[in-house]
């Protein structure tokens, strides 16, 4: 059973300030092709922006994006991760929140993102890999 460091890439955090507008957000994450960005107060987590918000809270309601903050309509309640966490702790929290995207934190800064996709591929290999064992000891063959 893995933890959540096991999972994490050497990656750069793209994320957003709270005063950037919607448009200034979905260009980011159009660009950086991820569908959430952490909302960064300097290091400070406030908040998440996902593709979720940006359907629920800017397109429906009818918001013009260039002049909507990002703060007015991002997710403030954020579930998050430690790299000490499990993978499938995980993956039920994120599944009880309902969200797609978790930010880890470490020493109370966001080092990494991952999403549902992230994880589950990790459980996958990690049930080959048991299953590639399984069978090398039923057959006595190495690995």
């Amino acid at each position: 059973m893995h933890r959540m460091r096991a999972v994490l890439r050497r990656q750069r955090v793209i994320s957003a300030g709270p005063d950037a507008t919607v448009l200034e957000a979905a260009g980011l994450m159009t660009r950086q092709r991820i569908g959430a960005l952490p909302i960064l107060a300097g290091e400070d987590l406030v908040g998440i922006f996902s593709e979720r918000d940006l359907m629920t809270r800017v397109v429906v309601p009818e918001r013009d994006p260039a002049k909507t903050r990002v703060s007015e309509v991002m997710t403030r309640e954020v579930v998050t991760a430690g790299v000490e966490d499990h993978v499938d702790y995980c993956i039920e929290k994120m599944k009880r929140a309902g969200c797609r995207h978790l930010p880890v934190v470490a020493d109370a800064r966001v080092i990494a993102m991952v999403s549902m996709r992230d994880l589950l591929r990790d459980e996958l290999q990690e049930q080959d890999h048991e299953i590639q064992s399984l069978k090398a000891y039923l057959h006595q063959e190495p690995l």
